[in-house]
């Protein structure tokens, strides 16, 4: 009796002590972590919603930029983390469910990571340099399979959206190029843009500066139809190629076990963040749409029914981990 009511003494404490620090949750800064190099996709909406998440929780946001092992890192960083709230993660599927269903022995599972909420959207945009002389998706298509294996594609990483996009547009059309993957997606546009490498399928963050400068050539967004934040570029059905399609998204995460207070705190905040103008003026001069889930409950039911086009994916093309 004795053992059962100290055990009972020491759990109603511990009650109290997490319900105590939630309550006076948050107390000091709070790391952001990024999975890619500064100057991606990634990284931009991160730091747009850095500066209402700070007003919204009362603290400061710090931005840490872990790139590497297609985000990887930082999603292990994250999850080993203490679950108290002050380490987030944003990631994207390749975090999620690509990287662990290419490699099994990641130091960290999908279920190491709590979801908070989903609060972008976007489709890819495939750009080529102007120097190769590619107009169009069908021209892409033609010289490709012209010569198998000369076009080389630069990508954010192995496993990252961008490169999935190219696997996929691989396995619709049938033709052979060449994968070159960097540590973020600024560094594989600086590629692009060089002439070091031909194209890329990347996040539109990362690429429309560039575009819009004439400096790369966008031949189309990667939803079947014209984005309307991208109008004057064709979406995939247009280009002709209406059987594929492929779009990403980012989401906010934290360790396993934080307390569901801390939680629920750090969704309200989100949300208002996202939802104020100054984001969705942010996230659509860079193409990107906002995309806020309704309860950490749906944004989790939505990874789990998202998982299993970029598992199939990740799987079908063969591709393996960094």
């Amino acid at each position: 009796m004795i053992r059962t009511l100290a055990l009972a003494t020491a759990l109603a404490a511990a009650t109290l002590g997490a319900d105590a620090l939630a309550q006076g949750y948050p107390t000091k800064s709070v790391r952001l972590v990024v999975g890619f190099a500064p100057g991606g996709a990634a990284d931009t909406v991160g730091r747009a919603l850095a500066g209402g998440l700070s007003r919204e929780l009362g603290q400061p946001i710090v931005i840490e930029n872990r790139a590497g092992a297609g985000s990887s890192i930082a999603a292990d960083n994250v999850a080993k983390s203490p679950p108290d709230g002050y380490s987030i993660l944003i990631a994207s599927p390749a975090a999620i469910s690509v990287n662990p269903a290419l490699n099994p022995k990641l130091p960290y599972k999908p279920g190491d990571l709590a979801p908070i909420a989903k609060v972008s959207s976007s489709p890819l945009l495939i750009v080529v340099n102007p120097a190769t002389g590619i107009k169009s998706v069908k021209e892409l298509i033609a010289a490709a399979t012209r010569a198998p294996g000369t076009l080389n594609y630069a990508t954010s990483g192995m496993g990252s959206a961008p490169h999935f996009g190219a696997a996929y547009f691989s396995q619709v059309t049938g033709v052979n190029m060449v994968h070159v993957p960097f540590k973020g997606g600024s560094p594989a546009v600086v590629s692009v843009v060089a002439g070091d490498t031909q194209l890329t399928f990347a996040t539109p963050p990362s690429v429309l500066p560039m575009v819009k400068a004439g400096r790369l050539r966008a031949l189309a967004v990667t939803n079947r139809e014209r984005s309307p934040l991208m109008p004057d570029i064709p979406g995939m059905a247009e280009a002709g190629l209406p059987d594929y399609a492929i779009s990403f998204w980012y989401g906010i995460f934290v360790p396993a076990g934080t307390p569901p207070e801390i939680v629920k705190k750090l969704f309200d905040a989100t949300v208002a963040a996202a939802r104020r103008p100054e984001f969705k003026e942010a996230l659509a001069r860079e193409g990107t749409e906002v995309s806020i889930s309704r309860s950490p409950e749906d944004f989790a039911a939505f990874l789990a029914e998202d998982a299993k086009f970029w598992v199939k994916l990740a799987k079908e093309s063969g591709a393996k981990a960094e």
